[in-house]
């Protein structure tokens, strides 16, 4: 396992944007999928966005719409922008690895908390 580490988190006013790097500290070229995934209070982890080695990309409903993910295998490095933030993308969000478009692969980061208030 890789122990993922995540960075540009924070507070964040409604209606603005975000951007999230994913470093694997490892910087050994990969191209296995990687993906952020968030957990809100009291809610369930969910998918957030994946990318796999080839570029193909998955998102889930509640962001696909304003969210962009992207990745450079040779730095083993991922980003996630998304805009038009509301209270709703309140979480902490995670970096994972080697899991599929679909389903989260076992290395983790330790996640980073996005406060979307005014």
């Amino acid at each position: 396992q890789v122990q993922l580490v995540e960075s540009g988190g924070g507070l964040v006013q409604p209606g603005g944007s975000l951007r999230l790097t994913c470093v694997d500290p490892e910087s050994v070229p990969r191209y296995f999928t990687m993906a952020w995934y968030r957990q809100a209070p009291g809610k369930q982890r969910e998918l957030v966005a994946g990318i796999d080695g080839s570029g193909e990309t998955n998102y889930g409903e509640s962001v696909r719409a304003r969210s962009k993910i992207s990745r450079d295998n040779v730095r083993s490095t991922i980003w996630l922008e998304m805009n038009y933030l509301s209270s709703e993308d309140t979480a902490v969000y995670y970096c994972n690895s080697f899991g599929s478009l679909n389903t989260p692969g076992p290395s983790w980061g330790q996640g980073i908390q996005v406060i979307v208030s005014s």
